[in-house]
C-alpha cells in the first residue's frame, strides 16, 4: 500500500469493544492468571508485564512506524535523544570508535563528547562523503552516523553510498532521520542504512505538544560482527542464533526501556499515531509553502545567502533530489551578521522556538541556541554562522508568510 494509506490503517489494534481508533492504556503493570503464564512473560518478552518495556499503545505506535519507514522492527522511546543514545549504546562497548558526519545536530554532538565518552566511545567527525569516512574508518570503527538532511546547514549525503561503504567494512550506518518525517520525505533503509532513530516530537507530531523518539532496523546478518551479539545472555542464549536480526532491537528494548527507563508514555504514543496520519499531506503542503518562499526570497537585498535543497542551484540539491520526496519544510536564512539578524527575529511576526516541524512556521537562531554551547570553530564547521536563521515553515498561507518575511527583512 502507499504511505498515505499505511498513515491511517497501519497499527490499528483489534478492540474487543469495536473502537474505531487507538485506545490509551493508561496502566503501569499487566496481570496474569498463573505462575505459569507469569514465568513465561518473563522468559520470553511475549505479551505484558510492565509498562516501562513495553504496553499496547506503544506497541501500535511502532507497528505503524514499521510500515512507514519499511522496518523489521521498531521500538518508541521518550525522546529523539533517547532513541539516539538507546541505539549507540546497544552497538557500542569501551574502547569503539564511531565516524560521525561534520555538522551534526548540536545536541547529538554533546551527547557523543559528554556522554559517550564516559563509556570510553571515541567519535571521529568527518565531512559525510565516502571517501572521507572511508579513510576515517578503523577496526575498532562500530558505527557511521549521519542525518538524512543536516540540521541546520541542510546538507544531503549519498545514502547509498555510504550504506554500501558501511556494508563492505562490516558496521553499521546509522541515519538519523528526524528530517525524513518519519518516511514522508525520506526512508533510508530503503537505501541501505542498517539502523534510523529519529524523534517523533517533529512532524510525526506536528503540533509541537508530546515528545517522542524511535529505533527502526532492517532485516541484517551485519549483527554477526557485533560481540555482543554472539555471547550468552542472562537467560544463556545467544542473541544472533536465537533472534537472528531481531536481536539489534531487542537489545535497544533491554538497556533503552527495560534498564535505562526511557519510557515513551502511552498518552505521547496516542498523540504520535494520530499525528502519522497526517503527517504525508502536512509535509507536502509545507514543502511546497518553503520552495515558494525560497524563490521569492533568494537574491533579496537583505539576505546574504540563502539554503534550500529544493532549488536546482543548492549544493545538496542533486542527492536531495535522489533521496527526498521533495526538497523538504526547512530553509536557512544568512542576513551577514548577529545584529541583523536579531533585528530581523525582533521585527518578525512570527513565532520564535527551538523546534521543528510544527503546524506553525517557527523560527530559531542556532549561533544562540540549539548549537550555543559548541566551541565557534565546531558551530562553523556545522555550518552555523553568526547571522544564520532556520525556518521551520508551517501549515500558514504561503502569501502571508511571505509578506510577513519581506516585512521583517525591512528592519534589517
Amino acid at each position: 500500500m502507499e504511505y498515505t494509506t499505511l498513515a491511517v490503517l497501519a497499527g490499528l489494534p483489534e478492540d474487543p469493544h469495536g473502537a474505531v481508533g487507538l485506545p490509551i492504556y493508561a496502566v503501569a503493570a499487566y496481570g496474569f492468571k498463573t505462575l505459569e503464564e507469569g514465568q513465561e512473560r518473563f522468559a520470553t518478552g511475549e505479551g505484558y508485564v510492565y509498562a516501562r518495556q513495553k504496553d499496547p499503545t506503544a506497541k501500535a505506535l511502532e507497528e505503524r512506524l514499521k510500515a512507514l519507514e519499511g522496518a523489521l522492527e521498531a521500538v518508541v522511546l521518550a525522546s529523539g535523544q533517547a532513541a539516539t543514545f538507546a541505539a549507540l549504546l546497544a552497538l557500542l562497548r569501551p574502547g569503539d570508535e564511531v565516524v560521525a558526519a561534520k555538522g551534526l545536530f548540536g545536541q547529538t554532538i554533546g551527547l557523543f563528547g559528554q556522554v559517550l565518552s564516559l563509556m570510553g566511545v571515541t567519535v571521529r567527525y568527518v565531512d559525510p562523503e565516502p571517501e572521507a569516512v572511508r579513510e576515517a574508518l578503523s577496526a575498532k570503527t562500530r558505527a557511521v552516523f549521519v542525518e538524512t538532511v543536516a540540521n541546520p546547514a541542510l546538507l544531503v549525503p549519498d545514502l547509498e553510498a555510504l550504506a554500501t561503504l558501511a556494508e563492505e567494512a562490516g558496521v553499521a550506518l546509522v541515519v538519523d532521520n528526524t528530517f525524513g518525517a518519519a518516511g514522508a520525505l525520506c526512508r533510508p533503509l530503503a537505501w541501505g542504512a542498517h539502523v534510523v532513530v529519529e524523534s517523533l516530537t517533529k512532524w510525526a507530531s506536528g503540533h509541537g505538544s508530546v515528545l517522542g523518539g524511535a529505533v527502526l532496523s532492517r532485516e541484517t546478518e551485519l549483527w554477526r560482527n557485533y560481540p555482543q551479539f554472539l555471547q550468552p545472555d542472562l537467560k544463556g542464549q545467544i542473541p544472533w542464533e536465537a533472534l537472528r536480526a531481531r536481536c539489534f532491537p531487542e537489545r535497544v528494548r533491554t538497556l533503552g526501556l527495560s534498564l535505562c527507563g526511557m519510557a515513551l508514555s502511552p498518552f505521547n504514543a496516542y498523540l504520535l499515531f494520530q499525528g502519522l496520519e497526517t503527517v504525508a499531506l502536512r509535509v507536502a503542503r509545507m514543502s511546497e509553502t518553503a520552495r515558494f518562499l525560497a524563490e521569492r526570497l533568494q537574491g533579496h537585498p537583505k539576505v546574504k545567502a540563502l539554503r534550500y535543497p529544493g532549488l536546482p542551484e543548492d549544493p545538496a540539491h542533486r542527492n536531495a533530489r535522489k533521496y527526498l520526496a521533495s526538497g523538504g519544510p526547512i530553509l536557512t536564512l544568512d542576513l551577514g551578521d548577529l545584529e541583523r539578524a536579531s533585528r530581523f527575529l525582533e521585527a518578525i511576526r512570527l513565532l520564535k522556538a527551538a523546534n521543528l516541524g510544527d503546524a506553525r512556521t517557527l523560527l530559531v537562531h542556532p549561533w544562540t541556541t540549539t548549537h550555543s554551547r559548541l566551541k565557534e570553530e565546531a558551530r562553523l564547521q556545522a555550518g552555523v554562522t553568526p547571522g544564520l536563521v532556520r525556518v521551520s515553515v508551517g501549515l500558514e498561507d504561503p502569501l502571508d508568510l511571505l509578506a510577513l518575511f519581506e516585512e521583517a527583512l525591512e528592519a534589517v
